[in-house]
């Protein structure tokens, strides 16, 4: 998380492109808290996230199309993943191209999936689009409204604190108010 941090603060916007292409939620939370607290700006960080992962799922989509069926072959333990993501994929093609990139787990198998089967790219392409906008705009908005969330509790602790040093400042002069009482009295009955 530290490392992801670091990053956004180093590449901004590139980092969040390059994040998205390769994996993706972590950053994207990140860099939509990166955009509450003034670091970058909501709406390029939403769209630099689009990009990344429209990008990342059109390559792995045209690489399976092109090298899948070869290269799937060859790792008969992946075969399974693909074969449950297929099976979706072919009872509900629209809401699993709409869908995988919710689905934590399948989100670099699915594309694969989708190259390997017989739907067409001018059919992928656009559902893709739409999903990584939709992605995009999801997930940066969480991390830009958790980043509020946590300034609100924030200044709700802040608030608390104040109150508690306040009581414990009283309980303090109290304290010694007491024992200055307590030290005159002794000194008159004494």
């Amino acid at each position: 998380m530290e490392q992801l941090a670091h990053l956004l603060d180093e590449f901004g916007y590139l980092a969040v492109l390059v994040g998205t292409f390769l994996e993706g939620e972590t950053i994207l939370v990140l860099a939509g808290f990166a955009a509450h607290q003034g670091y970058l700006a909501l709406g390029p960080v939403m769209l630099a996230a689009f990009a990344g992962s429209a990008a990342g799922d059109q390559l792995w989509f045209l690489l399976a199309r092109r090298h899948g069926r070869g290269w799937l072959a060859r790792r008969p333990k992946l075969a399974a993943r693909f074969a449950t993501a297929s099976r979706w994929l072919e009872r509900y093609p629209t809401l699993f191209i709409l869908g995988f990139r919710f689905v934590y787990g399948i989100r670099n198998v699915a594309p694969v999936a989708i190259g390997l089967s017989s739907i067409p790219a001018r059919r992928f392409v656009p559902l893709n689009l739409l999903a990584a906008a939709l992605w995009a705009v999801l997930f940066a908005a969480i991390g830009y409204v958790f980043g509020q969330a946590v300034e609100t509790l924030l200044g709700e602790m802040k608030a608390v604190e104040q109150r508690l040093l306040a009581a414990a400042a009283l309980a303090v002069i109290f304290v010694l108010a007491a024992r200055w009482l307590a030290r005159k009295l002794r000194q008159r009955t004494g």
